[in-house]
């Protein structure tokens, strides 16, 4: 008898997922939810942190997002942050791991940290609006080569 590919490794037990999926959702939040804060105005626990480089951040951002470079993250450098807030990091995409460098290196820093889904190609691709130099009509998700600006 064939198995299932999507079973050729067996599942995990329930208690098993659960602990997987909690600790998952610990450090990861969607766009839908950040749009929801930003609307509802309820985003005052944590900041977003844009970990490409100055130009990326000037171009496109989500609105409200400050531009830490994970390459300048240094005990210096963030000095002057909360460290009672959550830092939400995000870059390009999913084929960018800036948002996670940032994320380390916050971590590793003292900082509470969760990471952006999908970036903010997953933003845009949601329609939510971004802010800088690129107009609404230049905002489009381009799914071709990497422009991740890091």
């Amino acid at each position: 008898m064939d198995t299932a590919n999507a079973l050729a490794h067996p599942p995990a037990p329930p208690h098993v997922a659960a602990e997987f999926f909690a600790a998952e959702l610990a450090l990861e939040v969607d766009p839908d939810d950040v749009a929801r804060d930003l609307a509802a105005s309820l985003n005052t626990g944590y900041v977003l942190v844009e970990t490409r480089g100055p130009d990326a951040f000037a171009a496109a951002r989500i609105p409200g997002a400050i531009n830490l470079p994970y390459r300048e993250l240094t005990e210096e450098r963030t000095a002057a942050l909360d460290r009672d807030l959550v830092y939400v990091c995000y870059c390009e995409s999913s084929r960018c791991n800036a948002a996670a460098k940032g994320a380390l290196r916050l971590a590793r820093l003292g900082f509470t940290v969760k990471r952006l889904t999908g970036g903010i190609e997953s933003w845009r691709a949601a329609g939510y609006p971004v802010e800088g130099e690129e107009s609404a009509e230049e905002s489009t998700v381009d799914t071709g080569a990497v422009a991740c600006a890091c």
